[in-house]
């Protein structure tokens, strides 16, 4: 792996081009030459630009059976994701097709244009039983090229005609672009909508998450859609110890004066090759607690990076685990403020026309 130590690539959350082995990939050389450039420059010698490659599945409804979430089916319109959080679990996934889980993985991305239309497609089946559909269970329904393909404004669309409920998993404020669409479902109990907030710096955040919503504009997007009468959720996601985890107190009272009622914190998770750039985005901007702050991480993980196995994944043990429990627990209970069930509507499905069609009936 190409590490450096004074680098940084701003804008981009991964700080280096590295590509994993675990597929048996070549692996890229970065020369002497390229380096020394950068560095006599301090940063890139060029900005790094966004591509995206439209793909035609043949299906799009992805179901799962992990016992350590709450839905059974959900919908990724795009692979990839130019948010470059660096924490991202999903980074592995690009690595299944020879790009990078660090800078390709916020830079190539992938959209599906067709997904709507499938989607009416599979809806349209005969023996189809609904159930809540999960959108940003992978890469977030809201990053920036949503603007421009729309794709998940069309599948709201698509569930709205059949009355199928689905939820929302974002950190962008830019699913306030929807909220007309998404205020009309809510009063169908048709959505549930969940916005991740990781910390109240903007600078922590721009490091962190660097293509996201500024924390702030999270949190009014919370407001907003409070205000219009939408289930929403608050998600600490992820709390990692000793550099976020300081903001846990504070994220909960400020959505609880903003009327938020439901509120979880899902901890760091570093599968595959988001250990190693985990690890080097430490050394980058952190480089005096990169020590202390995977020593803790090792410590709720049994000794390792990350535990990947199903029910434990989510629920880290040891000391300082159950420390963040407790202090979540008791901020809660100080802005008497939980985390709700919200029932979504299933009963009112009617499956739509598969050729998008209004029925006469």
């Amino acid at each position: 792996m190409f590490h450096v130590k004074h680098l940084r690539l701003k804008g981009r959350g991964a700080q280096s081009a590295a590509v994993p082995t675990r597929f048996g990939l070549a692996a890229r050389e970065v020369d002497d030459d390229w380096r020394d450039h950068v560095q006599s420059l301090g940063g890139p010698p060029v900005r790094l630009r966004t591509t995206v490659t439209e793909e035609r599945p043949k299906s799009i409804l992805t179901f799962n059976q992990s016992p350590d979430v709450p839905f059974d089916r959900s919908v990724n319109a795009y692979r990839g994701c130019e948010h470059g959080c660096v924490y991202c679990f999903a980074r592995p996934t690009h690595a299944y097709h020879d790009l990078s889980p660090s800078l390709d993985f916020e830079t190539r991305l992938f959209a599906k244009p067709d997904a709507a239309r499938l989607l009416r497609a599979t809806l349209a089946k005969k023996g189809y039983r609904p159930r809540p559909i999960a959108l940003g269970t992978n890469t977030d329904p809201y990053q920036p090229i949503e603007r421009d393909y729309r794709i998940t404004r069309q599948i709201l669309e698509v569930c709205m005609e059949a009355r199928h409920p689905v939820t929302i998993t974002t950190k962008s404020d830019r699913v306030l672009h929807d909220a007309d669409l998404i205020a009309a479902m809510a009063r169908e109990k048709l959505v549930a909508v969940s916005i991740s907030v990781t910390s109240l710096d903007p600078a922590l955040s721009s490091k962190l998450e660097p293509r996201c919503a500024a924390p702030s504009k999270r949190l009014n997007a919370l407001g907003t859609f409070v205000e219009l009468g939408v289930p929403v959720h608050c998600s600490l996601s992820p709390v990692i110890p000793a550099v976020t985890d300081e903001f846990m107190e504070g994220i909960i009272a400020r959505v609880a004066e903003l009327g938020v009622r439901s509120v979880g914190w899902i901890p760091l998770r570093l599968p595959h090759e988001v250990a190693p750039l985990f690890r080097e985005w430490l050394a980058v901007h952190y480089p005096d607690r990169a020590g202390k702050v995977m020593s803790i991480v090792r410590q709720m993980r049994g000794g390792r990076d990350n535990d990947p196995d199903f029910h434990s994944r989510m629920n880290p043990q040891g000391v300082w685990a159950d420390l963040l429990r407790a202090r979540f627990r008791l901020a809660c209970r100080k802005a008497g403020i939980g985390k709700a069930r919200f029932e979504l509507d299933c009963s009112r499905f009617r499956p739509p026309q598969s050729d998008g069609q209004l029925s006469l009936l």
